[in-house]
C-alpha cells in the first residue's frame, strides 16, 4: 500500500507567493512599457523569479496577463458575486454600467485590458480560456439579474437574455474599444434607458 505525500506547507505558500508576484509584475509592467514591450524575461526580473518558473505555469505572456485579471477579480471574502438587486431594474443596471465605465476609464486598467483584448483576438486558445473562465461567468451574473426582473414582470418572459446582455453592455464596450466617444455616466444611463424602452413588456 502506498500513500501520496502532500507538498510541505511552506512550499505551497512559496509557490502561491511566487504566482502572485508574477501576476502583479505583469500587470504593473504592461502599464509601464505597453504590451508590445512586455516580455517573460521582464516579468521574471520584476517578480524576482526565474523565467522557467513562468513558463512552467503559463504558455505565453498573454496567458500571464489574463491570470493577472483573474486575480484582480477574485472576491476578497467567500461571498458569492452578484449584481445589485434592489427591485429597481433600471437603477441597478445604471449602477453597474456606471461602475464599468469608471473601471474602463481608470488608467491603471486601460492599457492592460486593451492588451488582453488584442491578444484574445490573435490567440484562439486564450480566447477559449477567457470565454470559459471570465466572460461566461460574468455573463451568467448579468443574466441572473435579468431573470429576477423577468420574475418580477419587469421584462418580457420570452426575452432572449443573451441578446439583452449584448444590448446593454455591447455599446459601452464597443465605444471603449473603438474610442468612438466619451465614456460618461450619462452615456451609461442612456444605454439602459434605450434598451429598457424596447425590452419592457408592452402594456
Amino acid at each position: 500500500m502506498t500513500t501520496q505525500r502532500k507538498p510541505p506547507a511552506d512550499t505551497t505558500r512559496r509557490n502561491e507567493a511566487s504566482r502572485r508576484a508574477i501576476l502583479a509584475a505583469a500587470f504593473e509592467l504592461v502599464q509601464e512599457v505597453g504590451y508590445a514591450k512586455l516580455s517573460i524575461e521582464g516579468i521574471a526580473a520584476r517578480a524576482g523569479v526565474g523565467k522557467q518558473t513562468i513558463y512552467r505555469w503559463w504558455p505565453s505572456k498573454g496567458a500571464v496577463l489574463f491570470d493577472a485579471f483573474l486575480m484582480l477579480s477574485e472576491q476578497p471574502d467567500s461571498g458569492e458575486a452578484a449584481l445589485p438587486d434592489t427591485g429597481d431594474l433600471e437603477a441597478d443596471l445604471k449602477t453597474v454600467l456606471r461602475a464599468t465605465i469608471e473601471e474602463l476609464n481608470d488608467p491603471r486598467y486601460d492599457e492592460p485590458m486593451r492588451a488582453l483584448n488584442t491578444e484574445i483576438t490573435h490567440d484562439p486558445a486564450l480566447a477559449a480560456l477567457y470565454a470559459e473562465r471570465l466572460d461566461a461567468p460574468m455573463k451568467e451574473l448579468k443574466k441572473q439579474r435579468l431573470r429576477s426582473a423577468q420574475r418580477a414582470g419587469q421584462l418580457a418572459a420570452d426575452l432572449d437574455l443573451d441578446v439583452a446582455v449584448d444590448l446593454l453592455w455591447g455599446p459601452l464596450l464597443n465605444r471603449w474599444l473603438q474610442r468612438s466617444g466619451p465614456l460618461t455616466p450619462d452615456y451609461a444611463d442612456s444605454i439602459v434607458e434605450t434598451a429598457l424602452n424596447g425590452l419592457r413588456p408592452r402594456r
